[in-house]
């Protein structure tokens, strides 16, 4: 990360010190002297961090991780919606059957309850959870963001 004057600075971005105004592609040009002879600086950029789950690091480097109870009724709520949001598209076919009879594409209830299971199974892992480091694991791992997927 570049510093100028205590102000981080991007690349791509253009920026201005003194009278001079430096076009977005400066930085990414410039020699490290070049950089050095106006002021600029280079630090090493800050820890990342997952601001869903957490508020940074404390002064020592250790996390600081949001409320556990809150981030867990958050993670199922969304969860909840993201499969009532992929339930939504086949809910036609559903009213269309109670409206006029017609029958319901082959596939489709056992593809709709494959949701709902998914769905339950996704509350209940993030339901054991004890922690905001594991509720964390579980949201960013592989199996989280994976859904039944069929032709409807």
């Amino acid at each position: 990360m570049f510093v100028l004057k205590g102000q981080p600075l991007l690349l791509g971005v253009p920026f201005e010190t003194g009278d001079t105004l430096y076009p977005a592609n400066w930085l990414g040009l410039a020699s490290s002297e070049q950089r050095e002879a106006i002021g600029i600086t280079e630090v090493p950029d800050p820890p990342y961090y997952d601001p869903r789950f957490y508020y940074g690091y404390t002064a020592s480097g250790t996390l600081i991780p949001k409320d556990h109870g809150v981030l867990v009724s958050g993670w199922v709520s969304q969860t909840r919606l993201t499969a009532n949001g992929i339930l939504s598209t086949s809910d036609w076919t559903v009213v269309r059957m109670i409206d006029n009879g017609t029958p319901i594409p082959s596939g489709t209830q056992e593809l709709r309850q494959s949701i709902r299971v998914a769905c339950e199974g996704k509350v209940e892992s993030i339901a054991v959870t004890s922690t905001t480091d594991q509720l964390a694991v579980y949201i960013t791992g592989a199996e989280y963001p994976v859904w039944p997927t069929g032709t409807i």
